[in-house]
């Protein structure tokens, strides 16, 4: 029995060219979109790179229509599809007056390389996936914070307004400490020089957030990008086992059949 128009839709869509064609498309859409910005690019083939980056978007949305004939309202079902069909559909706004915003975010379109690509969608899968543990952790991380903040505007506020005079001025001065820019000769130095013992706020400071609980959420993310890449691989497995276990049955029923024949 033969396929149907909607099977052989989407065995067409899941041809490794077509899904390379895609990646392609994409990549060369960004490279486009960047040129936009370029005045000297413009001036000189303004029209030939918007002519191509609509190209672009006609080959996403046929792409977006073919799946949608393929899969019908299943098409929905899939986080990625749904991802897709928004970043296309945000491409189809006008980008004029209020809407001027998202014309930039056209480029979005450039993130379709990881709807398409397995490995670059385990790296975002296994983040999801960490998102529940993380929230604990960002709790904690914003409880220490807070009161660091609270101390540090109380002991260094009169000294120094410019970094730690208000409650959200001290929270961005800890921020640029937790990520080691500039934190020692820019900050933690000039208010030693003032209080000596400021290394015994900061230093502690510092070991909790950028030396513990920063690498805690590392950890949980490389753990849960793990998990994805078992699940997937055991998956996999599976889904061969189940191929390999149907062509034996199919097998042994020719074979009674052969030998019933024979018999």
């Amino acid at each position: 029995m033969g396929m149907s128009n909607r099977e052989k839709v989407a065995a067409f869509l899941d041809l490794a060219w077509v899904r390379n064609g895609i990646i392609g498309v994409i990549l060369f859409n960004a490279v486009i979109l960047g040129m936009e910005t370029s005045g000297t690019i413009m001036n000189a083939a303004g029209e030939v790179v918007i002519a191509l980056d609509r190209l672009c978007l006609a080959i996403f949305v046929i792409e977006i229509g073919l799946k949608l004939y393929a899969q019908r309202f299943s098409f929905f079902r899939s986080g990625w599809n749904v991802f897709d069909f928004v970043i296309v559909g945000i491409s189809l706004i006008p980008g004029a007056g209020a809407y001027t915003v998202l014309r930039a975010l056209r480029i979005l379109r450039l993130l379709r390389v990881v709807s398409v690509t397995p490995s670059l969608r385990r790296v975002v899968e296994g983040f999801l996936r960490a998102l529940p543990g993380m929230g604990s952790v960002f709790l904690l991380m914003s409880m220490i914070f807070y009161i660091g903040s609270v101390m540090a505007t109380k002991l260094f506020q009169e000294s120094f307004p410019q970094w730690f005079g208000t409650l959200g001025d001290s929270a961005y001065s800890l921020f640029q400490i937790m990520t080691l820019e500039s934190w020692s000769m820019g900050i933690v130095r000039p208010v030693m020089e003032v209080y000596p013992y400021a290394w015994a706020f900061f230093v502690p400071f510092i070991m909790m957030t950028t030396f513990a609980v920063v690498n805690l959420l590392v950890g949980l993310i490389v753990n849960s990008m793990q998990d994805a890449h078992a699940e997937e691989s055991n998956k996999q497995t599976t889904d061969y086992r189940d191929e390999v276990l149907a062509r034996l049955r199919d097998i042994e029923a020719k074979l009674e059949a052969r030998e019933r024949e024979d018999g």
